[in-house]
């Protein structure tokens, strides 16, 4: 039986927290705004028993809950964590989503990236809780989207984030070829509701960031600049369809190392993007502690 563990984690809209599982709760989307509506959802009709609560909203591995203004979420987070944990770990069901259509409503478009051998593919759901990148079949082993993808053979590297998908070709492909195949094959796998990845692969990740925070003791200056990346660099990269990391930094010589993935590896426009885009900006924020930024590919 899995066991669960609950992050809380904070959003933009202070009425508003996450709670965040290491296991999927369900395929779908679901949003309710009071018990009425919840008829599907037991773990929904439990959290409207809480007088202050007033949306639920579950997805992915994740649960949203908004709240009246009657309370502050620092007073009763932990203490919802709690129940939530506590519900999840005694099998009760979260949405009884043999109800729910089986169909979904997917709808996918596609996205030119400055890599003109990565097409960016968007939904209009989340459908991963963390960047993936697979290199070949052999990686997508725990990915069934990415692993049915690269059974197509014009399709050479995969990276899913959030709410897309960015597909690397080979040159023997034009994109007029086969953008329309693509977009098809992403929104009839999702509406099918198949799992992207599956429970080992979240697994997986969850367990190679507990242990990323334990191995590692980032100096006062590194943190900054993670921060910076985090806040200023990365949401411009996800929009291209790609994702950048945090390396290193030297202090000796001023050098920030990076990792850049999906269409930003290997983008004849990566370097120019490195050196007038985010090098600038550290230079402009941090001063002479930094020098120069480097990349590497993912």
């Amino acid at each position: 039986m899995k066991e669960y563990n609950i992050t809380i984690i904070a959003t933009n809209n202070p009425k508003i927290i996450k709670l965040e599982a290491n296991h999927f709760l369900v395929k779908g989307n679901y949003e309710y705004k009071n018990i009425d509506e919840a008829k599907n959802s037991p773990l929904a009709q439990q959290l409207f028993y809480l007088p202050f609560i007033k949306t639920v909203y579950i997805a992915s591995n994740f649960v949203a809950l908004e709240r009246y203004d009657i309370v502050t979420w620092d007073d009763v987070k932990a203490d919802v964590a709690q129940q939530l944990v506590e519900y999840l770990n005694a099998g009760e069901p979260v949405v009884n989503e043999e109800d729910v259509q089986k169909k979904q409503p997917i709808t996918v478009y596609a996205e030119v990236t400055p890599n003109p051998s990565v097409m960016k593919f968007v939904c209009n759901k989340r459908i991963v809780p963390s960047t993936y990148e697979f290199k070949n079949i052999d990686e997508a082993k725990d990915a069934p989207l990415a692993k049915e993808l690269f059974h197509l053979p014009f399709v050479k590297e995969v990276f899913m984030d959030e709410n897309y998908v960015s597909v690397t070709k080979y040159d023997v492909a034009d994109w007029e070829e086969i953008n329309m195949q693509l977009r098809e094959f992403i929104r009839d796998f999702l509406a099918d509701g198949k799992d992207v990845v599956t429970a080992e692969a979240l697994q997986k990740t969850e367990k190679s960031k507990q242990q990323e925070k334990a191995s590692i003791s980032y100096d006062d200056i590194s943190l900054q600049i993670i921060d910076i990346l985090e806040e200023y660099v990365k949401p411009a990269v996800a929009s291209d369809g790609g994702n950048i990391q945090f390396q290193s930094y030297e202090e000796e010589s001023g050098t920030v190392s990076v990792i850049l993935q999906g269409a930003c590896s290997g983008c004849p426009s990566s370097t120019f993007t490195l050196k007038n885009g985010i090098e600038t900006m550290l230079k402009n924020m941090m001063g002479d502690k930094i020098r120069e930024v480097v990349a590497l590919n993912g």
